[in-house]
Order: structure tokens, then C-alpha cells, then sequence
């Protein structure tokens, strides 16, 4: 297990602590990468965000014209297209 001691800081109104690099390698934390913080007892943990992968159903579930700009494809030939 990676473990080392740190101290916060104040960053801001916030507070913050700096990964050492060994143990943001050995919890597979990047920068940039979003991360969940949670309080579960008297622990702070961080979790890595995980996506999972859509279908295209699902992607074009939540597809809206007006929200997302541009037209929906027309489904019906125009001209002399071929499909």
C-alpha cells in the first residue's frame, strides 16, 4: 500500500493537498482526471470518475436538436444520392 503524510493547505477559500507522483501512479490518478470525494466515516476518499461506454441507442436517446445545435439527418433522399 502507498501511504505518506501530508499536510493541507489553503488554496483560495478551499483547502487542498498535492499528490506525491508515486502515490497519484499507484492510484492510477492522472491530471485532468475528474475524481469523486466522498466522506465515508471518518475517511476522505477519492475515487476515479469512470464512464462507461454508451450504445448508439443510447447516445441518441439523449440527442436534442434544439440543445445541441444543427439539424437531425434527414432520413429521406433529396436527391441523387444512394444509400
Amino acid at each position: 500500500m502507498a501511504e505518506t503524510r501530508l499536510k493541507i493547505k489553503r488554496w483560495g477559500n478551499n483547502l487542498g493537498v498535492r499528490l506525491p507522483a508515486a502515490i497519484a501512479r499507484a492510484a492510477h490518478l492522472e491530471a485532468d482526471q475528474s475524481v469523486i470525494v466522498s466522506v465515508e466515516g471518518n475517511q476522505s476518499v477519492i475515487r476515479p470518475v469512470t464512464t462507461q461506454s454508451m450504445t448508439l441507442d443510447e447516445r441518441l436517446e439523449g440527442f436534442d436538436p434544439d440543445v445541441h445545435g444543427g439539424e437531425a439527418m434527414r432520413t429521406d433522399a433529396i436527391g441523387n444520392e444512394r444509400w
